[in-house]
């Protein structure tokens, strides 16, 4: 008996050993991979690289697809992405104004009131030159060709070089270059009745809703951090775009009274006009002063007999022009709101072919409010780099 348990035993142990070899080897089997697989390994792989493009270009489309629905909906989006800028610039006034007792509803009306006087008073003081000019239009159109034949010799010369060169063709006419950005700086300066209505009620409704927008968008957010962060992102997208407004303005007031200043001392008509027309035009980088100096060349050669008189104005206004946009607003923009001169190139670039004179306009204050995001979401870290 005792003998046949000690079989039975020993067959057991047998009958487990080759179950467990058979075990460990259907676990071999499973875990070597097959020819052919790749197997997932920490650390980089070779399939990474095509989801990263595929990730890059899905970005890009998206961002094409952004730019495209900007372009298109721009009688919508202009007016409004001005009043939602313009209405942060000017909240701080209403807050203000609201600590001393005034409503809030009451305080965005004023203030837009006050706005639309003070550029009605630059408008008058514009039109009341331009009107005279206009009315007398033949016949300064003729006192400025006859101003302007001492330029034709050179521009002979210039047809004769065109035409050795295989140019001219049709008869050798000087073809000037096309002036891009006109019909935009009309359609900015004509816009129609509904942009405008638009535009100033959402400004309104804007200034005095604020603090209610503020609150909501806080809100939002679920915890506390988030909340928090959400609240200093506001505040400082408020002060930095209070701050430019008030730069820039100072700035422009500044340029105004330099061009009046140098009309009066060149005996050129309507120096206040002149002013208030250079310091308007200055809000809208580079198509500003570039009109500001053909008018002021216009009216010098109209003014003045001779020549270099009349071109000593627009010559004054071009040396103030590139010092101020140069050294002066980059060197006191930049250093008050960090802005680099190399983005906000670009960003007028940019704003300027999607919307026109006025995207010229929100160049920088949208450049401002992505630069504070970023600054607040990505901070930058603290690294030492090693000399070079």
């Amino acid at each position: 008996m005792a003998t046949i348990s000690k079989e039975l035993h020993q067959t057991a142990k047998a009958a487990n050993d080759r179950h467990g070899e058979k075990s460990e080897e259907a676990v071999r089997v499973t875990t070597e991979p097959a020819a052919g697989v790749i197997v997932e390994q920490h650390g980089a792989s070779p399939i990474d690289a095509p989801a990263d493009l595929r990730t890059l270009i899905l970005l890009g489309l998206l961002l094409l697809a952004i730019i495209a629905a900007l372009f298109i909906a721009k009688t919508l989006l202009l007016p409004v992405v001005s009043a939602f800028v313009l209405g942060t610039m000017l909240a701080p006034a209403a807050s203000w104004m609201q600590r001393y007792n005034v409503p809030r509803a009451l305080a965005a009306t004023l203030i837009v009131l006050g706005t639309f006087g003070a550029f009605a008073l630059i408008v008058g003081l514009i039109s009341a030159p331009l009107l005279e000019w206009t009315s007398r239009l033949p016949e300064l159109a003729a006192l400025l060709k006859a101003r302007m034949a001492f330029f034709d010799r050179p521009l002979a010369i210039l047809r004769e070089v065109t035409v050795y060169f295989g140019g001219g063709t049709d008869g050798g006419a000087l073809h000037w270059p096309k002036i891009e950005w006109f019909q935009p700086t009309v359609e900015f300066l004509s816009p129609t009745f509904a942009e405008l209505l638009l535009f100033f009620a959402t400004l309104v409704l804007f200034i005095a809703s604020w603090t209610d927008l503020r609150r909501a968008i806080i809100l939002t957010f679920p915890d506390h951090e988030r909340r928090l962060r959400s609240l200093r992102i506001l505040n400082a997208i408020e002060e930095s775009l209070g701050n430019y407004l008030l730069t820039v303005t100072l700035i422009n007031v500044g340029v105004g009274a330099a061009t009046g200043l140098i009309c009066a001392l060149t005996g050129m008509p309507n120096p206040a006009g002149l002013g208030a027309l250079a310091a308007t035009l200055n809000f809208i980088p580079i198509i500003g002063p570039i009109v500001t100096f053909v008018v002021l060349l216009a009216v010098g050669l109209i003014t003045f007999p001779e020549l270099f008189t009349g071109m000593l104005p627009c010559l004054a206004f071009a040396v103030l022009a590139f010092l101020e946009g140069h050294f002066i607003t980059p060197a006191i923009i930049g250093r008050r709101l960090a802005l680099n001169a190399l983005a906000v190139f670009v960003a007028i670039a940019f704003w300027t072919w999607l919307w026109g004179p006025i995207g010229a306009f929100l160049s920088s204050p949208l450049l401002i409010v992505v630069l504070t995001v970023k600054e607040h979401l990505l901070p930058e870290q603290d690294t030492t780099l090693p000399d070079l």
